[in-house]
């Protein structure tokens, strides 16, 4: 079982920036690759972001390519997400996953592990 737990949501006025820390415990934390998904209100889950099991490489939605940027501390059992240019259509309730395999990481389907989420609001 892996545990995940979001923090670092919350209100920011356009342009504005945030940080997103998903941290882990419970197995081995290296062993995943790591994805962050998000859910506006009355909209499906959508992929964000994705990063390998060492960090080497990164995967990213178009919509937010070049303002957000996924990382992760293995000896800290944490994963990341840099949200800058922040938009209004940014707004949603994040998630962080967990996965054993690097393939279809869009695809929310085939992820182990997901946080309880951590709202973002971003106001025009």
């Amino acid at each position: 079982q892996v545990h995940l737990v979001e923090s670092g949501g919350g209100l920011v006025q356009a342009g504005g920036s945030l940080r997103l820390s998903c941290a882990a415990s419970g197995r081995t934390f290296s062993s995943y690759a790591m994805g962050w998904f998000r859910q506006a209100l009355g909209k499906e889950r959508e992929f964000v972001a994705a990063i390998s099991k060492i960090g080497g490489r990164t995967y990213y939605t178009d919509s937010v390519k070049g303002r957000f940027t996924i990382s992760r501390d293995n000896a800290k059992n944490e994963v990341y997400l840099q949200m800058n240019s922040l938009k209004p259509e940014d707004t949603a309730v994040y998630y962080c996953a967990a996965k054993s395999t690097i393939v279809d990481v869009p695809m929310a389907r085939g992820y182990d592990y997901w946080g309880q989420g951590t709202q973002v609001t971003v106001s025009s």
